[in-house]
């Protein structure tokens, strides 16, 4: 069965770059090379993976990748960070203002 990753890296300027793909490591190897010119990453690197979620259905990964992609910075690093909880706390004060 084929498998869909959302993955993220951190880009060399400290932004985040998130996207889907079937191969993570192949993926972040190919934003290293830089062998799209036009794309996001490739004046920002070297990147780092820093999160990858693996999904059976390519619109479910989709489905995250856009979700993750509306949040904060500060959100974003809290999930790099593994840090499920500080990402609970973002989501209540959002809400709460």
């Amino acid at each position: 069965m084929k498998t869909f990753w959302v993955y993220m890296v951190l880009c060399d300027d400290g932004s985040y770059y998130i996207g889907v793909t079937n191969n993570v490591d192949r993926r972040v190897a190919q934003h290293n090379l830089g062998e799209d010119k036009d794309s996001y990453t490739f004046r920002r690197r070297p990147v780092h993976l820093v999160y990858a979620s693996e999904f059976q259905h390519a619109g479910d990964a989709i489905n995250w990748e856009k979700q993750i992609k509306r949040w904060s910075r500060a959100k974003k690093a809290a999930l790099a960070a593994g840090d499920f909880g500080g990402l609970h706390g973002l989501v209540r004060r959002k809400s709460q203002g």
